[in-house]
C-alpha cells in the first residue's frame, strides 16, 4: 500500500493507493487532522477495490469529514491509475456517483464528474428559490453586499457569486459565514468569480472543511454551469484558479467535464497505526 502527495492546479492532496486492502479504510477525523500536520492537505484521497469500476475513490477535508465529491482529486486518482495501465478510459464509484475519466492525448486526465444537479433539493437548499439566480446576499465587511448568485451539486453544494473583483475579497472573513448559512443545510463551497471572457472565469473558492484553497475542480465546475445560466458565457470556458487553469465543459447532455494540471510530487510514509492501514 503506498501513499503520495500530489496536487492538482495547486489543490493539495494526499493519495492512498488502498486497492490491495483487504477491507475499507476506517480512518476517524482526529487521525486525518493529524496527517494533515505532518502532511499538509485539502483533500485526503482513497483507491479501494470495488467490484463494479475500476476503483472507489474516497475524500475526507482536512477537518477530517468525508464528502461525496473532489473534481481535481478525481483526475489526480485517474492519472494515478493511468500510469498502471495502457487503457485509455476508467470508471471510479463514489459517494457522490459515478465517474468516468479519459487519459489526454498530452498525458493528463479529464474526467466526466456527471450531470449538474440544479434542482434545490438536490444540492441541497433549506428552501426552494430560483437555482440559477438565488434570492440571496451577503453582506461585505465596511459596506457593500454580494447577491444573485447560482447554485449547483456538483456531487456536492455549491453557491457561486459574479463579483467585481475575487482577489480583493476577504475570502478568510465571508468564507465562513456563506459556508454555514442555515440555507445550507450540509454546509456549501463558495465560489466568487469574474467573467472576463465568454470562455474566460477568473475563481476563488472557500471550500467547506478546507478554507481557502488554491483550486477546487467541483468548484470551476459549478462556476461555468451557474455563469451560463445566467448567460454570462457559453458551455466551455477556461477558469483561471489561483493554481492555474481548468479547462470544463457543460455538455448538452448536462454533464461537466474536468480537466488541468496534475503534478506527482512525492511519496510518502504513513504514520504507524493509521487506522487500518498497518494492521
Amino acid at each position: 500500500m503506498k501513499a503520495f502527495a500530489m496536487n492538482g492546479a495547486g489543490n493539495a492532496f494526499i493519495l492512498i493507493d488502498a486497492r490491495g486492502a483487504a477491507a475499507p479504510l476506517a480512518l476517524t477525523p482526529g487521525e486525518i487532522m493529524a496527517l494533515a500536520q505532518v502532511h499538509p492537505f485539502d483533500q485526503l484521497l482513497a483507491l479501494e477495490a470495488d467490484g463494479g469500476a475500476d476503483a472507489r475513490l474516497r475524500v475526507w477535508n482536512c477537518d477530517g469529514g468525508e464528502v461525496g465529491a473532489c473534481g481535481n482529486g478525481a483526475r489526480a486518482a485517474a492519472w494515478l491509475m493511468f500510469q498502471d495501465h495502457a487503457q485509455n478510459t476508467l470508471q471510479m464509484a463514489s459517494l457522490g456517483g459515478r465517474l468516468s475519466a479519459r487519459r489526454l492525448s498530452e498525458g493528463g486526465a479529464e474526467v466526466d464528474l456527471g450531470p449538474a444537479r440544479l434542482d434545490w433539493r438536490d444540492i441541497p437548499l433549506a428552501r426552494a428559490p430560483d437555482t440559477a439566480r438565488m434570492d440571496y446576499a451577503v453582506d461585505l465587511p465596511g459596506g457593500g453586499r454580494l447577491d444573485g448568485p447560482g447554485a449547483v451539486s456538483m456531487g456536492n453544494p455549491h453557491v457561486v457569486f459574479f463579483v467585481d473583483d475575487p482577489d480583493a475579497l476577504p475570502l478568510d472573513v465571508i468564507g465562513p459565514g456563506v459556508e454555514h448559512d442555515a440555507l445550507f443545510p450540509d454546509r456549501v463551497n463558495a465560489g466568487f468569480a469574474r467573467v472576463l471572457a465568454p470562455d474566460l472565469i477568473r475563481l476563488r473558492v472557500w471550500e467547506r472543511g478546507a478554507g481557502l484553497t488554491q483550486a477546487c475542480g467541483t468548484g470551476a465546475a459549478a462556476a461555468l454551469v451557474a455563469a451560463c445560466r445566467q448567460g454570462r458565457t457559453g458551455r466551455e470556458a477556461v477558469i483561471r484558479a489561483d493554481g492555474g487553469d481548468l479547462p470544463v465543459r457543460w455538455t448538452e447532455d448536462g454533464h461537466v467535464h474536468l480537466a488541468g494540471p496534475v503534478e506527482l510530487e512525492r511519496e510518502i510514509a504513513l504514520p504507524d497505526g493509521l487506522g487500518r492501514l498497518s494492521r
